[in-house]
């Protein structure tokens, strides 16, 4: 299995992500990570949707969005050809003893501290999944007591925009 991403541009009203992620529920995929937002358009919200699986699975969960009247446009997101960003905060067991320890770890993956107390610390990561991934791993042994991922957000590289030859005289 592997994971691929899909990003549409829908209509930016009530009960879309519903039937969205109804859809995938219906055919027994497991949406692994759904990040939502309007763009520059204020009619139109923004989708960027991991799921695992195999070619097959994508080319059919792409048609049967495709044919889903809210979805004005909808593409692969191929990570050779895109950027993708997620946002974690974490909360940290740091007792004064260790806490020298896990600021250094957030340095070296340019982590900021965004809250803190005597005993946790709250860090805030952005980048690439597997670089949030890392961080994890090597945090975890310091106690997480929790934890929050915004889930994958995409762009295509270079000048070519998802919005690129949609039409807009389209009933949205």
């Amino acid at each position: 299995m592997k994971k691929y991403t899909i990003t549409a541009l829908v209509a930016n009203k009530s009960g879309v992500l519903t039937r969205v992620s109804g859809l995938f529920a219906r055919r027994g995929f497991n949406i692994e990570s759904l990040c939502v937002c309007t763009t520059e358009d204020e009619a139109l919200s923004r989708m960027t949707i991991v799921l695992n699986g195999d070619e097959y699975t994508l080319a059919q969960m792409t048609k049967q969005l495709d044919k889903l009247i809210d979805v004005k446009k909808i593409a692969p997101a191929p990570e050779d050809d895109s950027v993708y960003r997620e946002l974690l905060l974490v909360k940290v067991a740091a007792p004064a003893e260790k806490r020298s320890e896990i600021i250094e770890i957030k340095e070296v993956y340019k982590a900021k501290i965004v809250d803190l107390s005597p005993e946790t610390l709250i860090l805030e990561l952005t980048g690439e999944p597997n670089k949030l991934d890392g961080f994890i791993r090597v945090i975890e042994p310091y106690g997480i007591l929790e934890m929050a991922r915004t889930g994958v957000t995409a762009l295509s590289r270079g000048a070519s925009c998802l919005n690129d030859r949609l039409d807009y005289n389209e009933q949205i």
